[in-house]
């Protein structure tokens, strides 16, 4: 059986395909259109999902939507009523949006799939279309690539059509849901609020907020627990609205949530305070409490012992860790697209497993169905040199254990490199293919990564890459985690004490103390967002890994995304070429071709790209 997913028009749209229940191809929208968060409809993820399955639309079964778009109607007419006369502006605004697409979404969509059909040079799709419920797709997307056989499934997020939290549980083939929080009550919203308190983008910089944290004190935890939302012990949850807007206005908090926190939201790009760290570091606590009360409830009436989570709360990896520190459940898998672009994916295993009735092995399995999350393009050596010699790029040709040599003596020595390797990861987070790296033993390694080469704000943690066998080494961490989602303590012998100075200091000026041996991966509170290496996973990252270690006795790397802030991770050879000569990295492997900065022309005709990534 083979399943088309979609997700699309509200933000991180993506497509994937599933085959007899394995997931074959995965990529987002933005890597091709080189939109950050691009909602269109995905032409250029479904057309290159097609391509890599061999699967023209007349071979396909089904194409699987990740949601109920007629739901969702009901719930903002609902909610405008509700909230009337107030909630009629945001209403009305929605109107055309709604009068001329979401409500014809089936038309719309054979529409936009008749230009694929015409890139592929196939025939249309005139088949049927299956619409499972939101929180049914990232639940989906939670269990069926996960290890177990069995387990209980969690899914938070602002909201899906009118769910914002959901459980269930899985067994084999079968899945379902049993209990659900509505809208406007939402941890996703609650966090998202703060967020755009701030002075951050809503439905992209949650995890500025969550980075921010351990800057601040939380201070505000008792404000937000008595005013803002009525946390329960089973976890179930409400807020109260007086304090929001997101319900009847285009904002996300009211004035008396302002009166309340003693201000005006920050403005974006303005300097950040000691409030706004104290706000970032009380909403992280709340919804770590809010989480840990949901699972145990969730233990409690699923009696399962494995726990998948999904929906966007799920990539708040701090609570992941805190989660699975505190053992409510004995394991603990997270969809490493937990955000809407893995609705793709669980609408289609859906549509595989619960319409389709394929079956699911049973068994435990030893690694999940996910594949690493390598499940975008790749691009062929030959691919690779005929577009650097297209354009008169001097590079070197190294293979093997050459190329690894080479890197690790760059990085052993200070320098950042770009690597361009397989296939391109699906979800938000690089894992060592569409990667930039460093030494993570350097104390400057955080700066010169923050300002000179992602252009973003300095007190942004950057995440630690270390071999799968070492992983116990470095971090109080016992078990895999190759999707950096989640944050575990670095080893105390590794950490360096603060002295009376250092605690005398707050907010950023602590920024520059170093913390442990591995500087540029521990974060203020002695923590990290780790990604283990396994050489069965990904063999080229492990053998760099492993080379750089031999070099310098350290099995960690820096790995943070290729691209730079306000862009897209890179996709193919040109979108990391022009990356890499926009910053100041210092060399690029291209598969297993090195290029040089300092041998390279100027990018021509380039001088406009800072303003259009808001950089300036």
């Amino acid at each position: 059986m083979r399943v088309l997913g979609i997700s699309a028009f509200y933000h991180d749209a993506a497509a994937a395909l599933v085959v007899d229940g394995r997931l074959v191809a995965a990529a987002q929208e933005e890597r091709f259109t080189r939109k950050k968060h691009d909602a269109g409809f995905p032409a250029h993820a479904a057309a290159y999902c097609l391509r890599e399955g061999g699967v023209g639309f007349p071979e396909l079964d089904l194409i699987a939507f990740y949601d109920k778009p007629l739901l969702k109607f009901e719930r903002l007419l609902e909610t405008s009523l509700a909230f009337a006369p107030r909630g009629w502006r945001q209403f009305i605004q929605a109107m055309p949006v709604w009068l001329k697409d979401k409500l014809f979404l089936e038309r719309i969509i054979r529409t936009e799939l008749e230009g694929v059909a015409e890139t592929l040079g196939c025939h249309s799709w005139k088949g049927p279309f299956l619409f499972p419920e939101h929180h049914f797709s990232h639940a989906a997307s939670a269990f069926y690539p996960s290890p177990f056989g069995e387990a209980a499934v969690l899914t938070m997020d602002g909201v899906g059509e009118w769910a914002t939290t959901s459980y269930g549980s899985g067994r084999g083939a079968s899945l379902a849901l049993q209990s659900q929080i509505t809208f406007p009550h939402s941890l996703g919203l609650l966090y998202s609020a703060f967020t755009y308190y701030t002075g951050f983008r809503v439905n992209s910089g949650e995890y500025k907020v969550m980075g921010l944290a351990p800057y601040g004190e939380p201070k505000y935890v008792d404000l937000i627990l008595t005013h803002l939302i009525d946390l329960r012990e089973d976890g179930s949850f409400s807020l109260n609205m007086d304090y929001f807007d997101y319900c009847t206005g285009l904002r996300m908090t009211s004035e008396r949530f302002h009166r309340l926190f003693g201000g005006e939201p920050r403005g974006p790009e303005s300097e950040l305070t000691q409030r706004e760290m104290d706000l970032a570091r009380s909403v992280q606590e709340v919804t770590e409490l809010a989480v840990l009360r949901i699972a145990r409830h969730v233990r409690k009436q699923t009696g399962m012992k494995n726990l998948c989570l999904a929906g966007g709360v799920a990539l708040n990896c701090v609570a992941n860790g805190r989660l699975l520190r505190e053992r409510v459940f004995d394991r603990l898998w997270v969809q490493p697209a937990a955000g809407d672009a893995g609705g793709a994916v669980g609408a289609a295993l859906a549509a595989c497993h619960v319409y389709g009735g394929v079956p699911r092995a049973e068994a435990e399995r030893k690694s999940d169905g996910m594949n690493g999350a390598y499940l975008g393009p790749a691009h062929t050596d030959e691919e690779i040199e005929a577009f650097l010699n297209k354009h008169g790029y001097p590079y070197e040709k190294l293979a093997g254990a050459s190329l690894y040599e080479t890197v690790a003596g760059l990085l052993a020595g200070e320098k950042v490199v770009g690597w361009f390797q397989g296939r391109m990861e699906f979800g938000p987070r690089a894992l060592g293919n569409r990667s930039i790296l460093g030494d993570p033993r350097s104390p400057r390694m955080q700066s010169i990564l923050n300002l000179k080469i992602k252009y973003r704000e300095s007190f942004r943690p950057f995440a630690p890459a270390v071999l799968e066998e070492r992983v116990g080494e470095y971090f109080e961490l016992a078990e895999p985690s190759p999707y950096m989602m989640l944050v575990a303590p670095v080893r105390a012998e590794r950490r360096v004490p603060l002295t009376e100075d250092d605690r005398r200091l707050f907010g950023i000026a602590r920024l520059n103390r170093p913390r442990s041996d591995i500087p540029a991966v521990t974060h203020l509170d002695y923590s990290a967002r780790i990604q283990t290496i396994s050489r069965e996973t990904n063999p080229q990252f492990h053998a760099l890994l492993k080379t750089f270690e031999a070099k310098t006795g350290c099995g960690v790397l820096v790995n943070t995304s290729f691209n730079v802030r306000g862009e897209p991770i890179v996709c193919s050879p040109e979108d990391a070429y022009r990356c890499f000569m926009r910053t100041e990295m210092d060399a690029l492997a291209l598969g297993h071709c090195l290029l040089r900065k300092e041998r390279q022309p100027p990018l021509a005709e380039d001088a406009d790209w800072k303003r259009e990534f808001q950089l300036d």
